[in-house]
């Protein structure tokens, strides 16, 4: 994939499809133009059957110091509605292939958001998360209420957001909103190791992972399971089924393909 982008920088290598925040002089500040590019890369990387996972991460200080303030300040409500604000945002979420994120320095209001679109996330040990919104009078509108109090519970989740402050990365670890806290140093090394294991995993067997889980979050757990099980036996229509089973009962690597 050519990178013909303004604010992001995308390649593709084995296996994995790189996007990288590239705003670094305002601390990847997220605007509208920046979310349609991630948007786009995203969907074409999700369409390319030589990508098994998407890598996402922010060039320089940041991951993502928040919205672009400057763009939004002026606008109403009627601005909002009929930019249709958060369209982007909703497609990006049902993005089928698994998305890593690697965090340093900051991931706070609308760049805590995309760092919560991951399905997997590792911080650098100097990361700080947030959702500063309610000190500018207004509060997260990209899924940010919704997303923290479904993986931290009510009552952490209604502190954070009611306070605006900031939750270091080991804080973050513990309340499950990051899956490994690692050195700055290698943040990049360890984030891109574990793509390079999941892009070895049967692709099909990932993205229906990903959708069951998902629908977990929100379904009661009869339902949930009920999907669960329509995908366990779609899985059982898969050459990478086949392949998998074969090659453990022979002893061997698996090639998946896909298929």
């Amino acid at each position: 994939m050519s990178n013909n982008y303004e604010y992001i920088n995308v390649h593709e290598r084995d296996g994995i499809g790189f996007v990288e925040l590239n705003r670094p002089k305002v601390l990847n500040a997220i605007n509208r133009l920046m979310v349609t590019e991630i948007l786009h890369a995203f969907e074409a990387f999700d369409q390319n059957d030589h990508v098994r996972v998407i890598m996402l991460s922010g060039k320089g200080r940041a991951f993502a110091a928040g919205a672009d303030i400057d763009e939004m300040a002026g606008d109403g409500a009627i601005d909002f509605e009929l930019l249709n604000q958060f369209a982007d945002w909703d497609r990006i979420a049902v993005v089928k292939k698994p998305i890593i994120g690697a965090v340093q320095g900051f991931a706070l209001g609308g760049g805590l958001e995309l760092a919560l679109c991951c399905d997997l996330l590792y911080a650098a040990d100097d990361a700080e998360f947030g959702f500063p919104e309610v000190n500018l009078g207004v509060m997260p509108g990209a899924g940010g209420t919704q997303r923290l109090t479904k993986l931290i519970g009510k009552t952490k989740a209604m502190e954070w957001l009611f306070t605006g402050e900031r939750m270091k990365a080991e804080e973050a670890c513990q309340l499950g909103i990051i899956n490994r806290v690692v050195s700055r140093e290698v943040l990049i090394e360890e984030t891109e190791r574990m793509a390079r294991k999941l892009a070895e995993k049967p692709p099909l067997s990932l993205r229906l992972i990903k959708e069951s889980v998902l629908k977990a979050v929100d379904y009661p757990l009869y339902e949930g399971m009920q999907y669960e099980r329509k995908n366990f036996y779609l899985l059982f229509a898969s050459e990478d089924q086949k392949e998998g089973m074969n090659a453990f009962i022979e002893k061997r690597k698996p090639n998946f393909k896909g298929k």
